[in-house]
């Protein structure tokens, strides 16, 4: 019997290893996008005054890459903490409902271990392991997740993203504005090829177009930053009226 345990323990633990690695490997190709994303990121902050230990403090604690990057934005000496505040907010108020689609499919973790895997979560690791779950068991995507293939993703994604944004600010010290190069369009990339794995179609991706062509717009004709506030607003307010109409 305590043979059987034994077998039966190191079964489970070679599939979640194999999961984990799973993890890894399919986080690759979004890593290709995220590195240069990150370097410009860490050296729009050094640009701002943020020091070696700040930027991986503000990186790692927060983990939303379009929030840090409003911040760095609108950041001045003294800061503006309500502003910053609010702008955090909102930009990342899109992780309420990314949590809630998601906790469905690890609400048979206990607290303790489900708390840790929200904290991590972001846009990529998100819409990778929900979709990977839909092919692995169509008809109940829920039997079809995989924790240790969501913390695989979770593990690469957010090291990768505190180590590389630290990076940039001896790399921008070293290359100047980093942006030249092109490595800004990291961003843009990698949330196209988002919505495109998760295209359901014009209507619901209204929201989306709405922000954008709001923030264009106060982009153009407003102080600077206030886009981020304004976009996201708007797309959140699209969404709302969009989901009470289908109701």
């Amino acid at each position: 019997m305590l043979s059987f345990k034994n077998t039966t323990t190191e079964l489970t633990y070679s599939i979640e290893f194999r999961e984990f690695v799973r993890g890894l490997k399919t986080s690759i190709p979004m890593l290709l996008g995220i590195i240069p994303f990150a370097l410009v990121l860490g050296t729009q902050a050094a640009q701002k005054g943020f020091s070696a230990l700040e930027v991986p403090l503000l990186t790692g604690l927060n983990f939303a890459g379009g929030s840090e990057f409003a911040i760095i934005e609108v950041w001045t000496q003294p800061p503006q903490l309500l502003f910053l505040i609010l702008i955090t907010f909102l930009v990342n108020s899109r992780h309420i409902l990314m949590g809630a689609s998601l906790a469905p499919y690890i609400r048979h973790l206990p607290s303790r271990k489900a708390l840790p895997l929200l904290f991590f979560m972001c846009d990529e690791s998100w819409a990778l392991s929900i979709t990977d779950a839909h092919k692995q068991n169509p008809r109940n995507p829920y039997a079809g997740f995989s924790v240790f293939f969501y913390i695989g993703l979770c593990f690469a994604l957010y090291v990768m993203w505190v180590a590389f944004t630290t990076m940039g600010i001896g790399i921008g010290s070293f290359l100047g504005d980093v942006t030249k190069f092109g490595f800004d369009m990291a961003f843009p990339a990698v949330f196209l090829v988002l919505l495109r794995g998760m295209w359901k179609g014009f209507k619901p991706a209204l929201p989306w177009l709405i922000s954008l062509i709001a923030a264009a717009l106060a982009y153009y004709y407003l102080p600077k930053g206030w886009y981020v506030l304004i976009g996201s607003i708007s797309g959140i307010i699209a969404a709302f009226l969009l989901i009470g109409d289908e109701e």
